[in-house]
């Protein structure tokens, strides 16, 4: 009887670990769904909502400061901005960046853009690191973690890192 009790209780732990992977697998968005609306403040006060990057390619781009692979990643993603911020694509006119930082000090998050060359105009924080309300609608779980869209804001790839977004950047190109 003792066996067969512990036998339930390993199934059932089983059960929701395998639970927990096929939610955790299925957390954010999915390509070809539109993007929720973002709309944060930067470090000085100034309103940025996604909605007015329409018609625009446009990587969503969560970070933080104090993330070492994110900060790594940061030279790819510059690289890519400076590539392609004026070219056309058959999904938009342009590439910008939306940068959303999971900081809670604005000092270090102002501190990190300017000291990894982040040129781009719209970078964003609610200083609620990982309970920021971008992070939640987006699903956000693990940082570096990005979203790009079409110029009708429509999710068109996911978690593009390194040359894999410029890759799929050069595909998309006019």
């Amino acid at each position: 009887m003792k066996r067969l009790l512990n036998l339930r209780k390993a199934i059932l732990t089983l059960l929701a670990c395998l639970t927990l992977a096929a939610s955790a697998q299925t957390t954010g968005l999915a390509v070809g769904q539109k993007a929720p609306e973002l709309s944060f403040h930067d470090g000085y006060g100034k309103l940025h909502r996604l909605s007015d990057l329409a018609g625009k390619v446009v990587l969503i781009d969560f970070w933080a400061s104090w993330c070492g692979p994110c900060r790594a990643e940061n030279r790819s993603v510059v690289e890519a901005y400076n590539t392609f911020r004026n070219r056309t694509f058959t999904a938009g006119d342009g590439f910008t960046v939306y940068g959303v930082s999971l900081d809670v000090k604005k000092e270090n998050w102002l501190s990190a853009i300017e000291s990894d060359g982040l040129v781009w105009p719209d970078h964003v924080c609610d200083y609620g690191g990982w309970r920021s309300s971008a992070a939640r609608a987006y699903g956000v779980n693990s940082i570096p973690c990005n979203w790009l869209l079409d110029g009708n804001g429509v999710i068109i790839a996911r978690n593009l890192r390194g040359a894999d977004l410029t890759q799929m950047l050069t595909s998309i190109l006019k």
